[in-house]
């Protein structure tokens, strides 16, 4: 879609009588509104301004919701990406939504730190998951070089857990 073709489309949606547009097009996404005034007479002219300015409010709350959302998005890619950086770093993540556990037991030693070296196979935590605990265990042998979330922290499904440098 060229600027031609976007300036017609605009005046072709400014003259008619449509309040909103949206439209997307070889990955190019517009979306066009005007407002709309309403006349209202007699002696409801309160009531109907009052429930114009509430709409009003809903829609903006919404936008923000929205905009706030896509931020999260955003954010939660941009750490995927910047936790993807090194290639001999290997990122293992939660196969399952539940709570992380660090250690066994609450009165034994963590299963790995920073600077632990595991083999493919060592047990790196424990994801409980609908009173079930499932073992999560290294897939590459190297050495753990950050620990991603924290003990009894909840994780979601895909959250990266551990960073290991490949051996």
């Amino acid at each position: 879609m060229n600027y031609k073709e976007i300036c017609d489309l605009i005046n072709t949606v400014s003259e008619s009588k449509l309040t909103s547009f949206e439209i997307e097009i070889d990955g190019i996404h517009l979306k066009m509104g005007k407002e709309e005034k309403i006349l209202v007479e007699g002696n409801n002219s309160k009531e109907v301004s009052d429930n114009v300015a509430a709409a009003k409010r809903e829609e903006n709350s919404f936008k923000k919701e929205v905009a706030l959302e896509r931020e999260v998005q955003r954010e939660t890619e941009k750490q995927a990406s910047d936790i993807q950086e090194d290639k001999n770093i290997e990122i293992v993540k939660s196969p399952i939504v539940g709570t992380f556990y660090a250690a066994p037991s609450p009165d034994k030693d963590d299963f790995v730190n920073i600077g632990s070296v595991v083999n493919k196979g060592t047990t790196l935590c424990i994801i409980e998951a609908m009173k079930l605990m499932n073992d999560i265990e290294a897939e590459v042998d190297g050495e753990i070089v950050d620990i991603l979330v924290k003990n009894e922290d909840m994780v979601e499904y895909g959250q990266p857990l551990f960073k290991i440098k490949k051996r």
